[in-house]
């Protein structure tokens, strides 16, 4: 990872464009900070852990947990392959139950005519951060909820949007959804990342530009011919931020509609300054709490 100082450099000059990036705006420590994960000891983020059930329908990834968890207790658990995949009839069924803002089940249909899971994407995430988090666990060729599970599903569901969110920028390696190019880039810095979005993304902005605002290049994205950046951040960050409810898409399509004619674009959602709390110093401001 670059220093700030570094945005003097005239390769970063270059790749910047003029912008003002907004990472560049803490200090030191804070940067560092929020490069660490969260935790008791480290209060640069917080996450919150008292969303209400009307707010935790607002994260697709925490709503669709808990459709997968009720699956495995109404179902006496749901059926998985010797591979340990979710079965084609289960993912199926899933896909029934299921509603994500991104997938739509008929277009998925045209594809394929049977989904395995590592076709359902949103799927798999939501299995995989649910094992992580020990919702779940694998029983005789079902996959059954834990004790831990069934307390989220008997109404302690407060702290699910926090736990799964930690494990899936802090835990989950989420270079596949780059298919592994830049190798980790930008997940390790996540926490200045979520710091640049909250004062960069107020209104629409197109990923070419947030990449810029929110993520500190590596030498590999500097030496990249082409953008690599805005799409990389928008697989491993800003889609997934999508699935937590935290950011709204608007395509070019709806953008045009609006009489924009801006290209896809990004924005915070209201759950965003809800969930994600920050302390923070800047370089000439003091501190900064939102």
């Amino acid at each position: 990872m670059m220093a700030p100082e570094s945005r003097a450099n005239p390769g970063v000059a270059t790749w910047l464009g003029g912008l003002e990036p907004a990472w560049a705006m803490l200090d030191r420590a804070s940067l560092v900070g929020l490069m660490d994960e969260p935790s008791a000891e480290n209060r640069t983020l917080r996450l919150a852990n008292d969303l209400t059930g009307d707010e935790l329908t607002l994260s697709p990834v925490a709503r669709n947990a808990l459709v997968l968890l009720r699956g495995t207790v109404e179902g006496g658990g749901l059926n998985m392959t010797a591979a340990g995949n979710l079965s084609r009839a289960t993912v199926s069924a899933m896909e029934e139950a299921m509603t994500w803002p991104d997938h739509d089940p008929a277009d998925a249909r045209r594809c394929r005519k049977v989904l395995n899971e590592a076709d359902y994407r949103h799927l798999h995430f939501t299995r995989a951060l649910a094992e992580l988090a020990g919702l779940v666990e694998h029983d005789r060729g079902r996959l059954q909820a834990t004790r831990l599970g069934r307390d989220m599903l008997d109404g302690n569901s407060r702290a699910l949007q926090a736990v799964l969110f930690h494990l899936a920028f802090w835990r989950l390696d989420l270079a596949p959804f780059g298919r592994g190019l830049l190798d980790r880039w930008p997940q390790q810095q996540i926490g200045s990342v979520l710091w640049a979005l909250s004062v960069s993304a107020d209104d629409w902005q197109p990923p070419d530009i947030l990449v810029r605002l929110c993520a500190i290049p590596s030498d590999a994205v500097l030496e990249r011919a082409w953008d690599i950046g805005s799409l990389i951040l928008e697989a491993r960050i800003l889609r997934p931020l999508y699935w937590f409810g935290l950011l709204e898409y608007r395509s070019e399509d709806e953008a045009t509609s609006a009489g924009t004619g801006m290209p896809h674009a990004w924005r915070k959602s209201v759950l965003f300054d809800r969930f994600l709390d920050f302390e923070v110093q800047l370089r000439d401001a003091g501190s900064v709490r939102h």
